[in-house]
Parts: structure tokens; C-alpha cells; sequence
């Protein structure tokens, strides 16, 4: 039977991202998205102007529909929240629909580059570390898990001096601890793994810290890189910096993420399958000029997702 993924987050019309990238990456992994939006929007909130619409009280109103037909989810996705409200009213359905047997990733939209969106309170911040701390999974960006931590923020905006240095697994030989650096640095890295592995101390079982972005030591190269932290074992995994960011891309990346824990797949894998698939969507849309507000031309590239395998038998097809 095909598994399902409920699937909490907003749906923008334009922008590439939250439900949009969430639904297209999932289904195509096998998996079924049930979405329960949080608000529709006409274009994503980076546009200079857009319409909104606030689900809270509807978000209600559809787990009460879904209670009556005695649903079971295999996992249950959580993105955006608008404010305190509604994380509330996300732990809510988790006491109906969180079983022994479903697995909960939370994707905690909270900040970028250092700072803490302005629409989020320091409630609002708390309200999450909880939702965090119910998580099996997280896919927070850098600045995201400095707050979860209660460490400072600004660590995210330093990408200097994080290169690759006295690892002993420099371009994807292993290192000590069960630690895999692929194309990867220290510094900026050590600091995530430290602060990824205090927040799962009563919370998460693993941590996926997305878009950390840090100059090779080496050559200078600015990089983008992605860490996967689990009870035994840390791996990261680094390519060039292509472009500016772009709309949506923490949303596949994070999709990528739950659509694979569903259907069994390895983490370290699916890390580096949604850091190929987003490069390489990232890569056309700085060809295409397409954007930013627009988001990556990923749709091409689903094809990559719609089986699970080894990362290298999945590209080189």
C-alpha cells in the first residue's frame, strides 16, 4: 500500500515552494502528500505585493473531517507556521495522529542569514523549539538551529574560514568517528554538528542542517553544503556555490527528506540526492535568469526522486 505523508504547510501560487515543492517532490517518490494548508497565498511573501489567507480556524476544521475517516499517516510533515496559533494547533493534531508507528519531520521556518524573520516573536521562537523537540527529524538552516539552540544567530552570516582542514576525509574519504566529509570544511561545520547535537538532546533522533554556506580554505571557493546528524554518525556534503538563493529550495530539500524516510531510503543518501537535485535545478534558473522570488527550475528533475537506489545508479540513468 502506497504510504501517506500529511503534509502542514502554506500554498503559494507562485514561488516554487511550501506545498507546491512539497506535493511534486513526494508523489514523486512513491508517496502520497496529503496537504493541510496553513494559508493560501497568491505568490509567495517575497513578492512586492500578494494576496493572503490565514487557515488557522480552517486547519481545524479539516483534522475534524479527517478524524471522521480514521486516517493513519506513515509520517507527518510540518512547514510554515504563521504564529503561535497555529504551532498550537500543530501540536494538537499530533495528539490525534502522531502514532508509535508515523514519523514527524519539522522543517522550523524561523530566520536566514543571521537573523530572525521580523513577523516571529520570541514566543513564537519557544513555540517551535517545542514542536522541534517532538520531531523525530529536523531540516533547519543554520540560522534556524542557532535559534533552536539559543545560540547567537550571526554564525550563520560568517562563512569565512570553515574550509577543509586536518580532517583526514577531505573529497569523500572517511574520517575519524564515523565522520564522512565529502568536498566539505571544519570550522563553521564542527560549530553545527556541536550545536545540532545539543538540540537533540530530548528532542529530534536526527538533524539535517540545510544551505550552510562557507569559503573553502583551500582555494577560496565560496561552497554551499548540507549536514546530516544522526546518533552515530555525521556527514556533510558540499558543491560550489552557484547563485544567490532562491525561493522554495529548503522546502524540496526538506520534501526530499520526508518522502524518503517514508519509503525507507537512507538518510546520507537522500541528503546527497536533494543537494544534486537543487543544484542542478539552481544551475538552469541562473542560465535561464530566471528570479529569485520565481524559485529553481527543479520539475525537470523529478525524475531523479520516482525510485530509491544508491545516489550514483539514480544519476547516472
Amino acid at each position: 500500500m502506497t504510504k501517506k505523508i500529511a503534509v502542514i504547510n502554506d500554498l503559494s501560487g507562485f514561488g516554487r515552494c511550501s506545498l507546491t515543492a512539497a506535493i511534486s517532490v513526494i508523489a514523486a517518490m512513491g508517496v502520497q502528500p496529503c496537504p493541510l494548508p496553513t494559508a493560501v497565498l497568491s505568490a509567495q511573501t517575497g513578492y512586492p505585493s500578494y494576496f493572503y489567507d490565514d487557515f488557522t480556524d480552517k486547519m481545524t476544521e479539516i483534522q475534524r473531517e479527517w478524524e471522521k475517516m480514521d486516517v493513519r499517516f506513515d509520517g507527518i510533515y510540518m512547514g510554515f507556521m504563521s504564529g503561535v496559533r497555529q504551532i498550537r494547533k500543530a501540536l494538537g493534531f499530533l495528539e490525534t495522529f502522531y502514532r508509535e508507528d508515523t514519523f514527524l519531520l519539522v522543517d522550523p521556518v524561523m530566520g536566514d542569514n543571521g537573523a530572525r524573520f521580523e513577523l516571529f516573536s520570541s514566543e513564537f521562537q519557544q513555540e517551535m523549539k517545542r514542536l522541534a523537540k517532538r520531531a523525530d527529524i529536523i531540516t533547519p538552516n543554520l540560522t534556524e538551529l542557532c535559534l533552536l539552540a539559543d545560540a547567537d544567530p550571526g554564525m550563520a552570516a560568517n562563512r569565512e574560514d570553515a574550509g577543509a582542514e586536518g580532517d583526514g576525509a577531505e573529497n569523500g574519504g572517511a574520517g575519524d568517528n564515523g565522520r564522512e566529509i565529502v568536498r566539505g570544511g571544519a570550522g563553521i561545520v564542527d560549530a553545527a554538528e556541536k550545536l545540532a547535537r545539543h538540540v537533540m538532546q530530548g528532542g529530534p533522533k536526527e538533524v539535517v542542517v540545510t544551505g550552510i554556506r562557507f569559503r573553502d580554505s583551500s582555494d577560496g571557493r565560496e561552497m554551499m553544503g548540507n549536514l546530516a546528524v544522526t546518533k552515530d554518525r555525521t556527514q556533510f556534503y558540499a558543491q560550489p556555490f552557484i547563485g544567490e538563493g532562491y525561493s522554495g529550495t529548503g522546502d524540496l530539500f526538506a520534501s526530499v527528506i520526508a518522502g524518503g524516510k517514508a519509503r525507507g531510503d537512507d538518510l546520507a543518501e537522500d541528503v546527497r540526492l536533494a543537494g544534486e537535485m537543487i543544484a542542478r535545478a539552481i544551475q538552469d534558473a541562473v542560465r535561464d535568469r530566471v528570479p529569485r522570488d520565481e524559485g529553481a527550475e527543479y520539475e525537470k528533475y523529478l525524475p531523479l526522486l520516482m525510485k530509491s537506489g544508491s545516489v550514483g545508479e539514480l544519476l547516472s540513468e
